[in-house]
């Protein structure tokens, strides 16, 4: 079975020139074929406290009002989608800016039935991907670039966590490859300590996993990422890491396992 690679990207990284094009370097020197995902919350975080819109978060998950929607779409889809695609193409390496919408590949539903009212926020389900496309892409050497935005198939767009994209895209596909699904953000794997890089943790099941976020050691945003890596684990996914945006070639980082 053919190799696949999906790399999810966070916000930190793409918001910086200089790590962005040191990711872009490394992940340009992966021979199979490959996705890039991408979040961008930084930069809407900015751009929200600049136009005085409130920033609603809950475990790490952005709450997601009229306006946010606009910001969300607006960085997401567009400055940092094709800010990422053009500097794909410089090297060369030709690439799709792609929302959920496009092509109708990542329906979602607005999310219900929660205590807390999440907004325009979409849920996804691995058996609603039009994987038929994406193969295309890939089949011509095209490097699809997935924005965190998707669609309710009634003209309504979504804010969805880029996280929970990688990996329900890698379910998904994972019928028709052998995937490899990474995490890519600013520290070197998951840490016993978040202030010390030399307290890395080189292996992490579940049951660990569920240990550190009860005591306190993991959680905010890594709480999501963690749950969403597991998630695809548990539906058969090959590998998952958890890694430095500078290591995506190397094996150093957080090697998850059931």
């Amino acid at each position: 079975m053919q190799k696949l690679q999906i790399i999810k990207i966070g916000g930190k990284i793409v918001n910086d020139g200089q790590k962005l094009d040191r990711f872009i370097d490394h992940f340009t020197q992966l021979d199979h074929p490959k996705i890039l995902v991408h979040g961008g919350g930084n930069s809407a975080s900015r751009l929200c406290k600049n136009l005085d819109i409130p920033i609603q978060m809950n475990n790490g998950r952005r709450i997601t009002d009229t306006l946010t929607l606009d910001v969300a779409v607006m960085v997401y889809a567009g400055l940092i989608n094709k800010t990422i695609v053009a500097k794909l193409q410089e090297h060369p390496c030709n690439a799709l800016g792609l929302s959920g919408a496009d092509l109708n590949i990542i329906p979602a539903t607005k999310r219900s039935g929660t205590e807390i009212d999440y907004g325009f926020v979409g849920d996804i389900q691995a058996d609603e991907i039009n994987t038929y496309f994406i193969k295309r892409l890939l089949d011509e050497q095209i490097i699809p670039v997935f924005s965190a935005i998707t669609h309710d198939e009634q003209g309504q767009l979504l804010n969805t966590n880029a996280d929970t994209i990688a990996s329900v895209l890698a379910v998904a596909l994972a019928k028709n490859y052998e995937i490899t699904l990474t995490y890519c953000f600013e520290k070197v794997g998951v840490l016993h300590d978040e202030e010390d890089e030399g307290s890395l943790i080189k292996h992490m099941t579940m049951d660990y996993f569920s240990e550190l976020k009860d005591d306190g050691t993991i959680h905010d945003g890594m709480i999501p990422k963690l749950d969403t890596a597991f998630e695809a684990l548990k539906r058969d996914i090959d590998k998952v890491y958890i890694k430095h945006a500078q290591n995506l070639t190397t094996k150093i980082g957080t090697e998850l396992a059931l």
